[in-house]
Order: C-alpha cells, then structure tokens, then sequence
C-alpha cells in the first residue's frame, strides 16, 4: 500500500528508483548564493528549502590528498589573488595565483609549474558566476603533463559520512564525479571542453581523432580512481555529465563515438560500489534520449526546454525513456519564475506533472539552476508541486 506521509528523503529515493510516492517530488537544482543573497537576505540552503517547503537537496563536495603520492593541500590565504580556496597540490604540481588587471571583470590566473614545464588557466567572475576565461590546454602535448602530474584526489570518505548524519530525515545527499580541481565538470568530454574549449574540440574529433581518444582516457582514468575512493559513502546520488555533450552542442554520432564509451565506464564503477547516477544534460537531449540511457544512468536531467534552449518535450520523453530511468528536471525557470502571474506558474507546474509524473519517476526541477527570480512565484512552484498527488 502507498504511503501518504512519505517525508522528502523517501518521496525523493523513491522517485529516483523509477517509483510512484505520495506526491510529486520537487526540488531545484544548485542554488546559487548571488540569489540566496540578492532576494533571501543570504539565508542558508537548508532556510530555503525549509522556507518554501521544497524537497532539499544538500550538495556535498569533500576531497582529500593522496599523501601515498606525495599530495598535500596547499592553502590560498584570505585576501589574497584567489585566496580563501585550498588546493591539493605537490612538489610536481605547485600552483601560484596571480591578477589579471587588463581584463573588466575579476580575474584570475593559475600558473601550474611541473617538472616538465608549465600550465596556465584565467577564470573571470562576476557577483552571478564564474568562467574560463583562457583554457589551461593550449597545446596538445601539454595532456601528458596533466596524466603524469596532476594529482588525483579521493574521495574524504568520513567527511561525506558525517555530513549524511547532519542531513538524516532532510532530503538527499549529492555529489558528483569530480572534474578537474581549479575548474572542471564531472563529465569526460565535458571536462576536456573546459580545459581545451568546445570549438577547437570538436574540430580535433576531425582533424586529429586520436589525440581526442587520448585525452578523454586521461580524464576518464582519473575520475575512474576517485569513484573507487567514493566506495563507502552515503552519497544517495552524484552527477555526471554535462551541457557540452547535448545535442544543441554535438551530434549524435560525436556522442555515441566520444562521449558514451568513456562516461559509461564511470557510471559502471559508480554502480560497482553502490552509488546511484544521474547524468546531466542541460541543452538539447530529444536526439540522444536513448544513448543516454543505454549508458546505465539511475536518472537524467535537466530536460530543457525549447524556450530555455534546449528541445525536450516532456511527454514524449517520459513515453520513450520513462520506464528506464527517472526524469529530474522540466521546469522553465526562466519563464515561470519572473515576469508571469502566479496562475501561468501553477500551470507551468501542473503541465509537467500531466507529461512526466505519470507512474511516478520523475522530480520536478528547475532545468539547471537561476540567478533572478520572484519569491511570491517560487512559493507558487512548490506549493502547486505539493497539490499534485498520486491516486
């Protein structure tokens, strides 16, 4: 029998495990502090959850160096160019931080040095974000480097523990597969488009196919040995993938040739030792929907749509891909959390129900996370979320 008192932990696992619980799960995805500060008095993520009755989602991101190996964390001092961060670094991969004054926003440069010659990556920021801003591989060779001397961090499995007892009864717990350590994403080919850049990546898949092979296992290589350190942790879920591997980005047949054979085998170690998967596709998904899920993923997301950027139809992906996986996402956040009335909202929200919650597995998000927003229209989001039940 249903149980209609699920609290957020179970309505949230169950959903994830392709179930149907007592009403449609709704979540939202990062919450970005410019938005906690700018409309919330900079309240803390669980106060907004716990203010909007949301089902919570903590984020937990815990590493540790690998002193077998020689690596040790090197700290950033507060008030210095890049400081308050920490680093794991070593004697072969030391990182010096410095200001980059031509440029309009804040910016940041990392000089690596190695044994074997240098790397350098520029991140700008702004109050909203933060970005590349010069890619840290500028030339092809410079991949070995990165194989040999980059350390490869693990998981703190103890500290993601402690953090799954704080959390006990509020929602779930998630990381990620980690992308590289100044500034990566978990995926393989989209951490090599964040180190590379995505045009001059895409070109190498034609002009110089093998070294893109090649520079997709180093990465694969590394995030395979810090998913085998996760083993242990009470993670209920971590992401993989990312945005430059949609559809809007890449074709079909770059996906099936240079995204899934190197993503799927870290979705099968992630599986080996317990944990649950979901991949994250913000941009274009209609067109690999299935490659998607052929790579064995607990659930996907953020099934954007076509007035976001993307080009889901929610309904008829639930009838393609639904019963394989759960559907995280939908939700036009742009639209339907600014300049539109509370009814268009609860319509927007209803809308997703009526196209992928039938039969459970789905929870409703934003499709990725927002910056500007109306609270009146969040507090509209959830409340509507909690009126569509299951019968």
């Amino acid at each position: 029998m249903q149980r209609d008192d699920m609290n957020s932990r179970e309505r949230l696992l169950t959903a994830l495990d392709g179930g149907q619980p007592d009403r449609l799960p709704a979540t939202t995805h990062h919450l970005m502090p410019y938005f906690l500060q700018t409309y919330m008095n900079g309240i803390s993520e669980a106060e907004f959850f716990d203010c909007f009755g949301l089902d919570p989602i903590t984020w937990v991101k815990e590493q540790r160096p690998n002193s077998a190996t020689g690596e040790y964390w090197t700290e950033i001092a507060a008030g210095a160019v890049g400081g308050g961060v920490r680093w794991i670094t070593s004697d072969d991969w030391r990182i010096e931080t410095s200001e980059v004054t031509a440029s309009r926003n804040k910016a940041t440069r990392y000089d690596i040095v190695t044994p074997d010659g240098a790397l350098s990556m520029v991140l700008e920021e702004s109050s909203q974000s933060t970005w590349v801003a010069e890619n840290l591989v500028k030339r092809k060779s410079q991949i070995e480097l990165v194989e040999k001397y980059a350390p490869k961090t693990l998981c703190d499995v103890e500290a993601i523990n402690r953090r799954a007892v704080e959390v006990t009864g509020r929602g779930i717990l998630r990381g990620s597969v980690p992308g590289f350590e100044i500034y990566g994403q978990p995926g393989c080919w989209q951490d090599a488009a964040v180190l590379y850049g995505i045009e001059p990546l895409i070109m190498e898949t034609f002009d110089d196919p093998r070294w893109v092979h090649e520079f997709l296992r180093i990465l694969r290589q590394r995030k395979l040995a810090h998913v085998a350190s996760m083993e242990g942790a009470r993670f209920d879920l971590i992401e993989h993938g990312g945005g430059d591997a949609s559809s809007t980005v890449i074709s079909p047949a770059l996906f099936a040739e240079f995204v899934a054979p190197y993503d799927s085998e870290i979705i099968a170690e992630a599986h080996r030792i317990g944990l649950k998967v979901v991949y994250h596709t913000c941009g274009g998904m209609m067109a690999i929907l299935e490659q998607i899920a052929d790579m064995g993923p607990n659930a996907m997301e953020t099934f954007t749509p076509p007035s976001l950027g993307g080009d889901t139809d929610l309904a008829e992906a639930k009838a393609r891909i639904g019963d394989r996986v759960c559907m995280i996402g939908g939700f036009d956040q742009t639209r339907f959390f600014q300049g539109c009335t509370v009814t268009e909202t609860r319509r927007a929200v209803r809308q997703c129900f009526d196209d992928a919650g039938t039969g459970g597995g789905f929870i409703l998000s934003p499709s990725d996370h927002f910056f500007d927003a109306d609270v009146e229209l969040i507090r509209a989001f959830a409340d509507e979320a909690r009126q569509c039940l299951y019968g």
